[in-house]
């Protein structure tokens, strides 16, 4: 179930945890970036949900969408029950597709210690960090009634084996 505003009712219990979502079916948009920040964000959301629904796609945790950006484009990825589909969207994740959970309280300002706490302990771990994924949790108008701002971090690693020596 989706919240009035848009945000996950559900959604996984990662907390500190490492997470296989290789071979996860997920409906994937791209989407405008400048400088990392997303353009027209919310846009974004609803036109990928109006597909979703439209496709009458299963979802695994409706409204729980992890958002990679980059200096001029990203994406928006929902995770979808296996599915066959004709849409250019859907698709599957690589094997394996490793990822570290992080449930951050706080809103995009007061990140940085939560994301610098995950590459930390991935490096120690002997792991390669990559990429970040963001999936908000609480929007400005549920935090309130929520428990406050949430945003679940989701840093994708790779084994290293410089690294592993290096942590041994």
């Amino acid at each position: 179930m989706i919240l009035e505003c848009g945000c996950p009712d559900d959604y996984p219990g990662w907390n500190d945890e490492d997470i296989d979502l290789g071979g996860t079916c997920v409906h994937s948009l791209p989407i405008p970036t400048l400088l990392h920040m997303p353009l027209a964000y919310e846009a974004y959301l609803q036109r990928q949900q109006h597909e979703i629904t439209r496709l009458e796609l299963p979802e695994k945790w409706p409204g729980f969408a992890l958002t990679k950006t980059g200096w001029l484009r990203g994406r928006i990825i929902r995770l979808l029950n296996n599915v066959q589909s004709p849409s250019r969207f859907v698709s599957f994740l690589p094997k394996p597709f490793n990822v570290r959970a992080k449930l951050h309280s706080g809103d995009i300002g007061t990140i940085r210690t939560a994301v610098q706490e995950i590459q930390t302990k991935l490096l120690n771990d002997g792991k390669m960090p990559k990429e970040l994924y963001l999936c908000y949790l609480t929007c400005p108008r549920c935090q309130d009634a929520r428990g406050g701002a949430r945003i679940l971090l989701l840093r994708r690693w790779e084994f290293s084996k410089h690294l592993q020596k290096r942590a041994t």
